[in-house]
């Protein structure tokens, strides 16, 4: 990878439930296989809906070719960034959460 290469992929889906009572805090963890996509069930403050989490190695450089593809950011938290495609469907851009990333992660300049 050259220097200005960054890596992503999908992380997983999560189901959001705003009425969902919640395990952990607002997220419910589905068990999936090892290395798999993870499934989430999140309680939120808005509409319910589904959407996903992007795993990056670098989350400013995933964050900026998002946004010239047309997202927006929403939010920027501690540890991940809330965007906006442009039908307006929230993601999250998130660490590297799971195993294999090295390995299955689309490269990016």
């Amino acid at each position: 990878m050259t220097p200005d290469t960054h890596r992503s992929r999908i992380n997983g889906i999560l189901i959001v439930d705003p009425d969902h009572p919640g395990t952990r805090g607002n997220y419910v963890m589905l068990e999936t296989p090892p290395g798999e996509w993870s499934v989430q069930i999140q309680r939120v403050e808005h509409e319910s809906r589904i959407h996903l989490d992007i795993e990056t190695d670098d989350i400013p450089a995933e964050v900026a070719r998002l946004e010239k593809l047309g997202a927006t950011v929403d939010r920027r938290l501690e540890r991940w960034v809330v965007m906006r495609a442009p039908s307006g469907q929230r993601f999250c851009v998130v660490r590297v959460q799971r195993a294999g990333f090295e390995k299955d992660a689309n490269s990016w300049n």
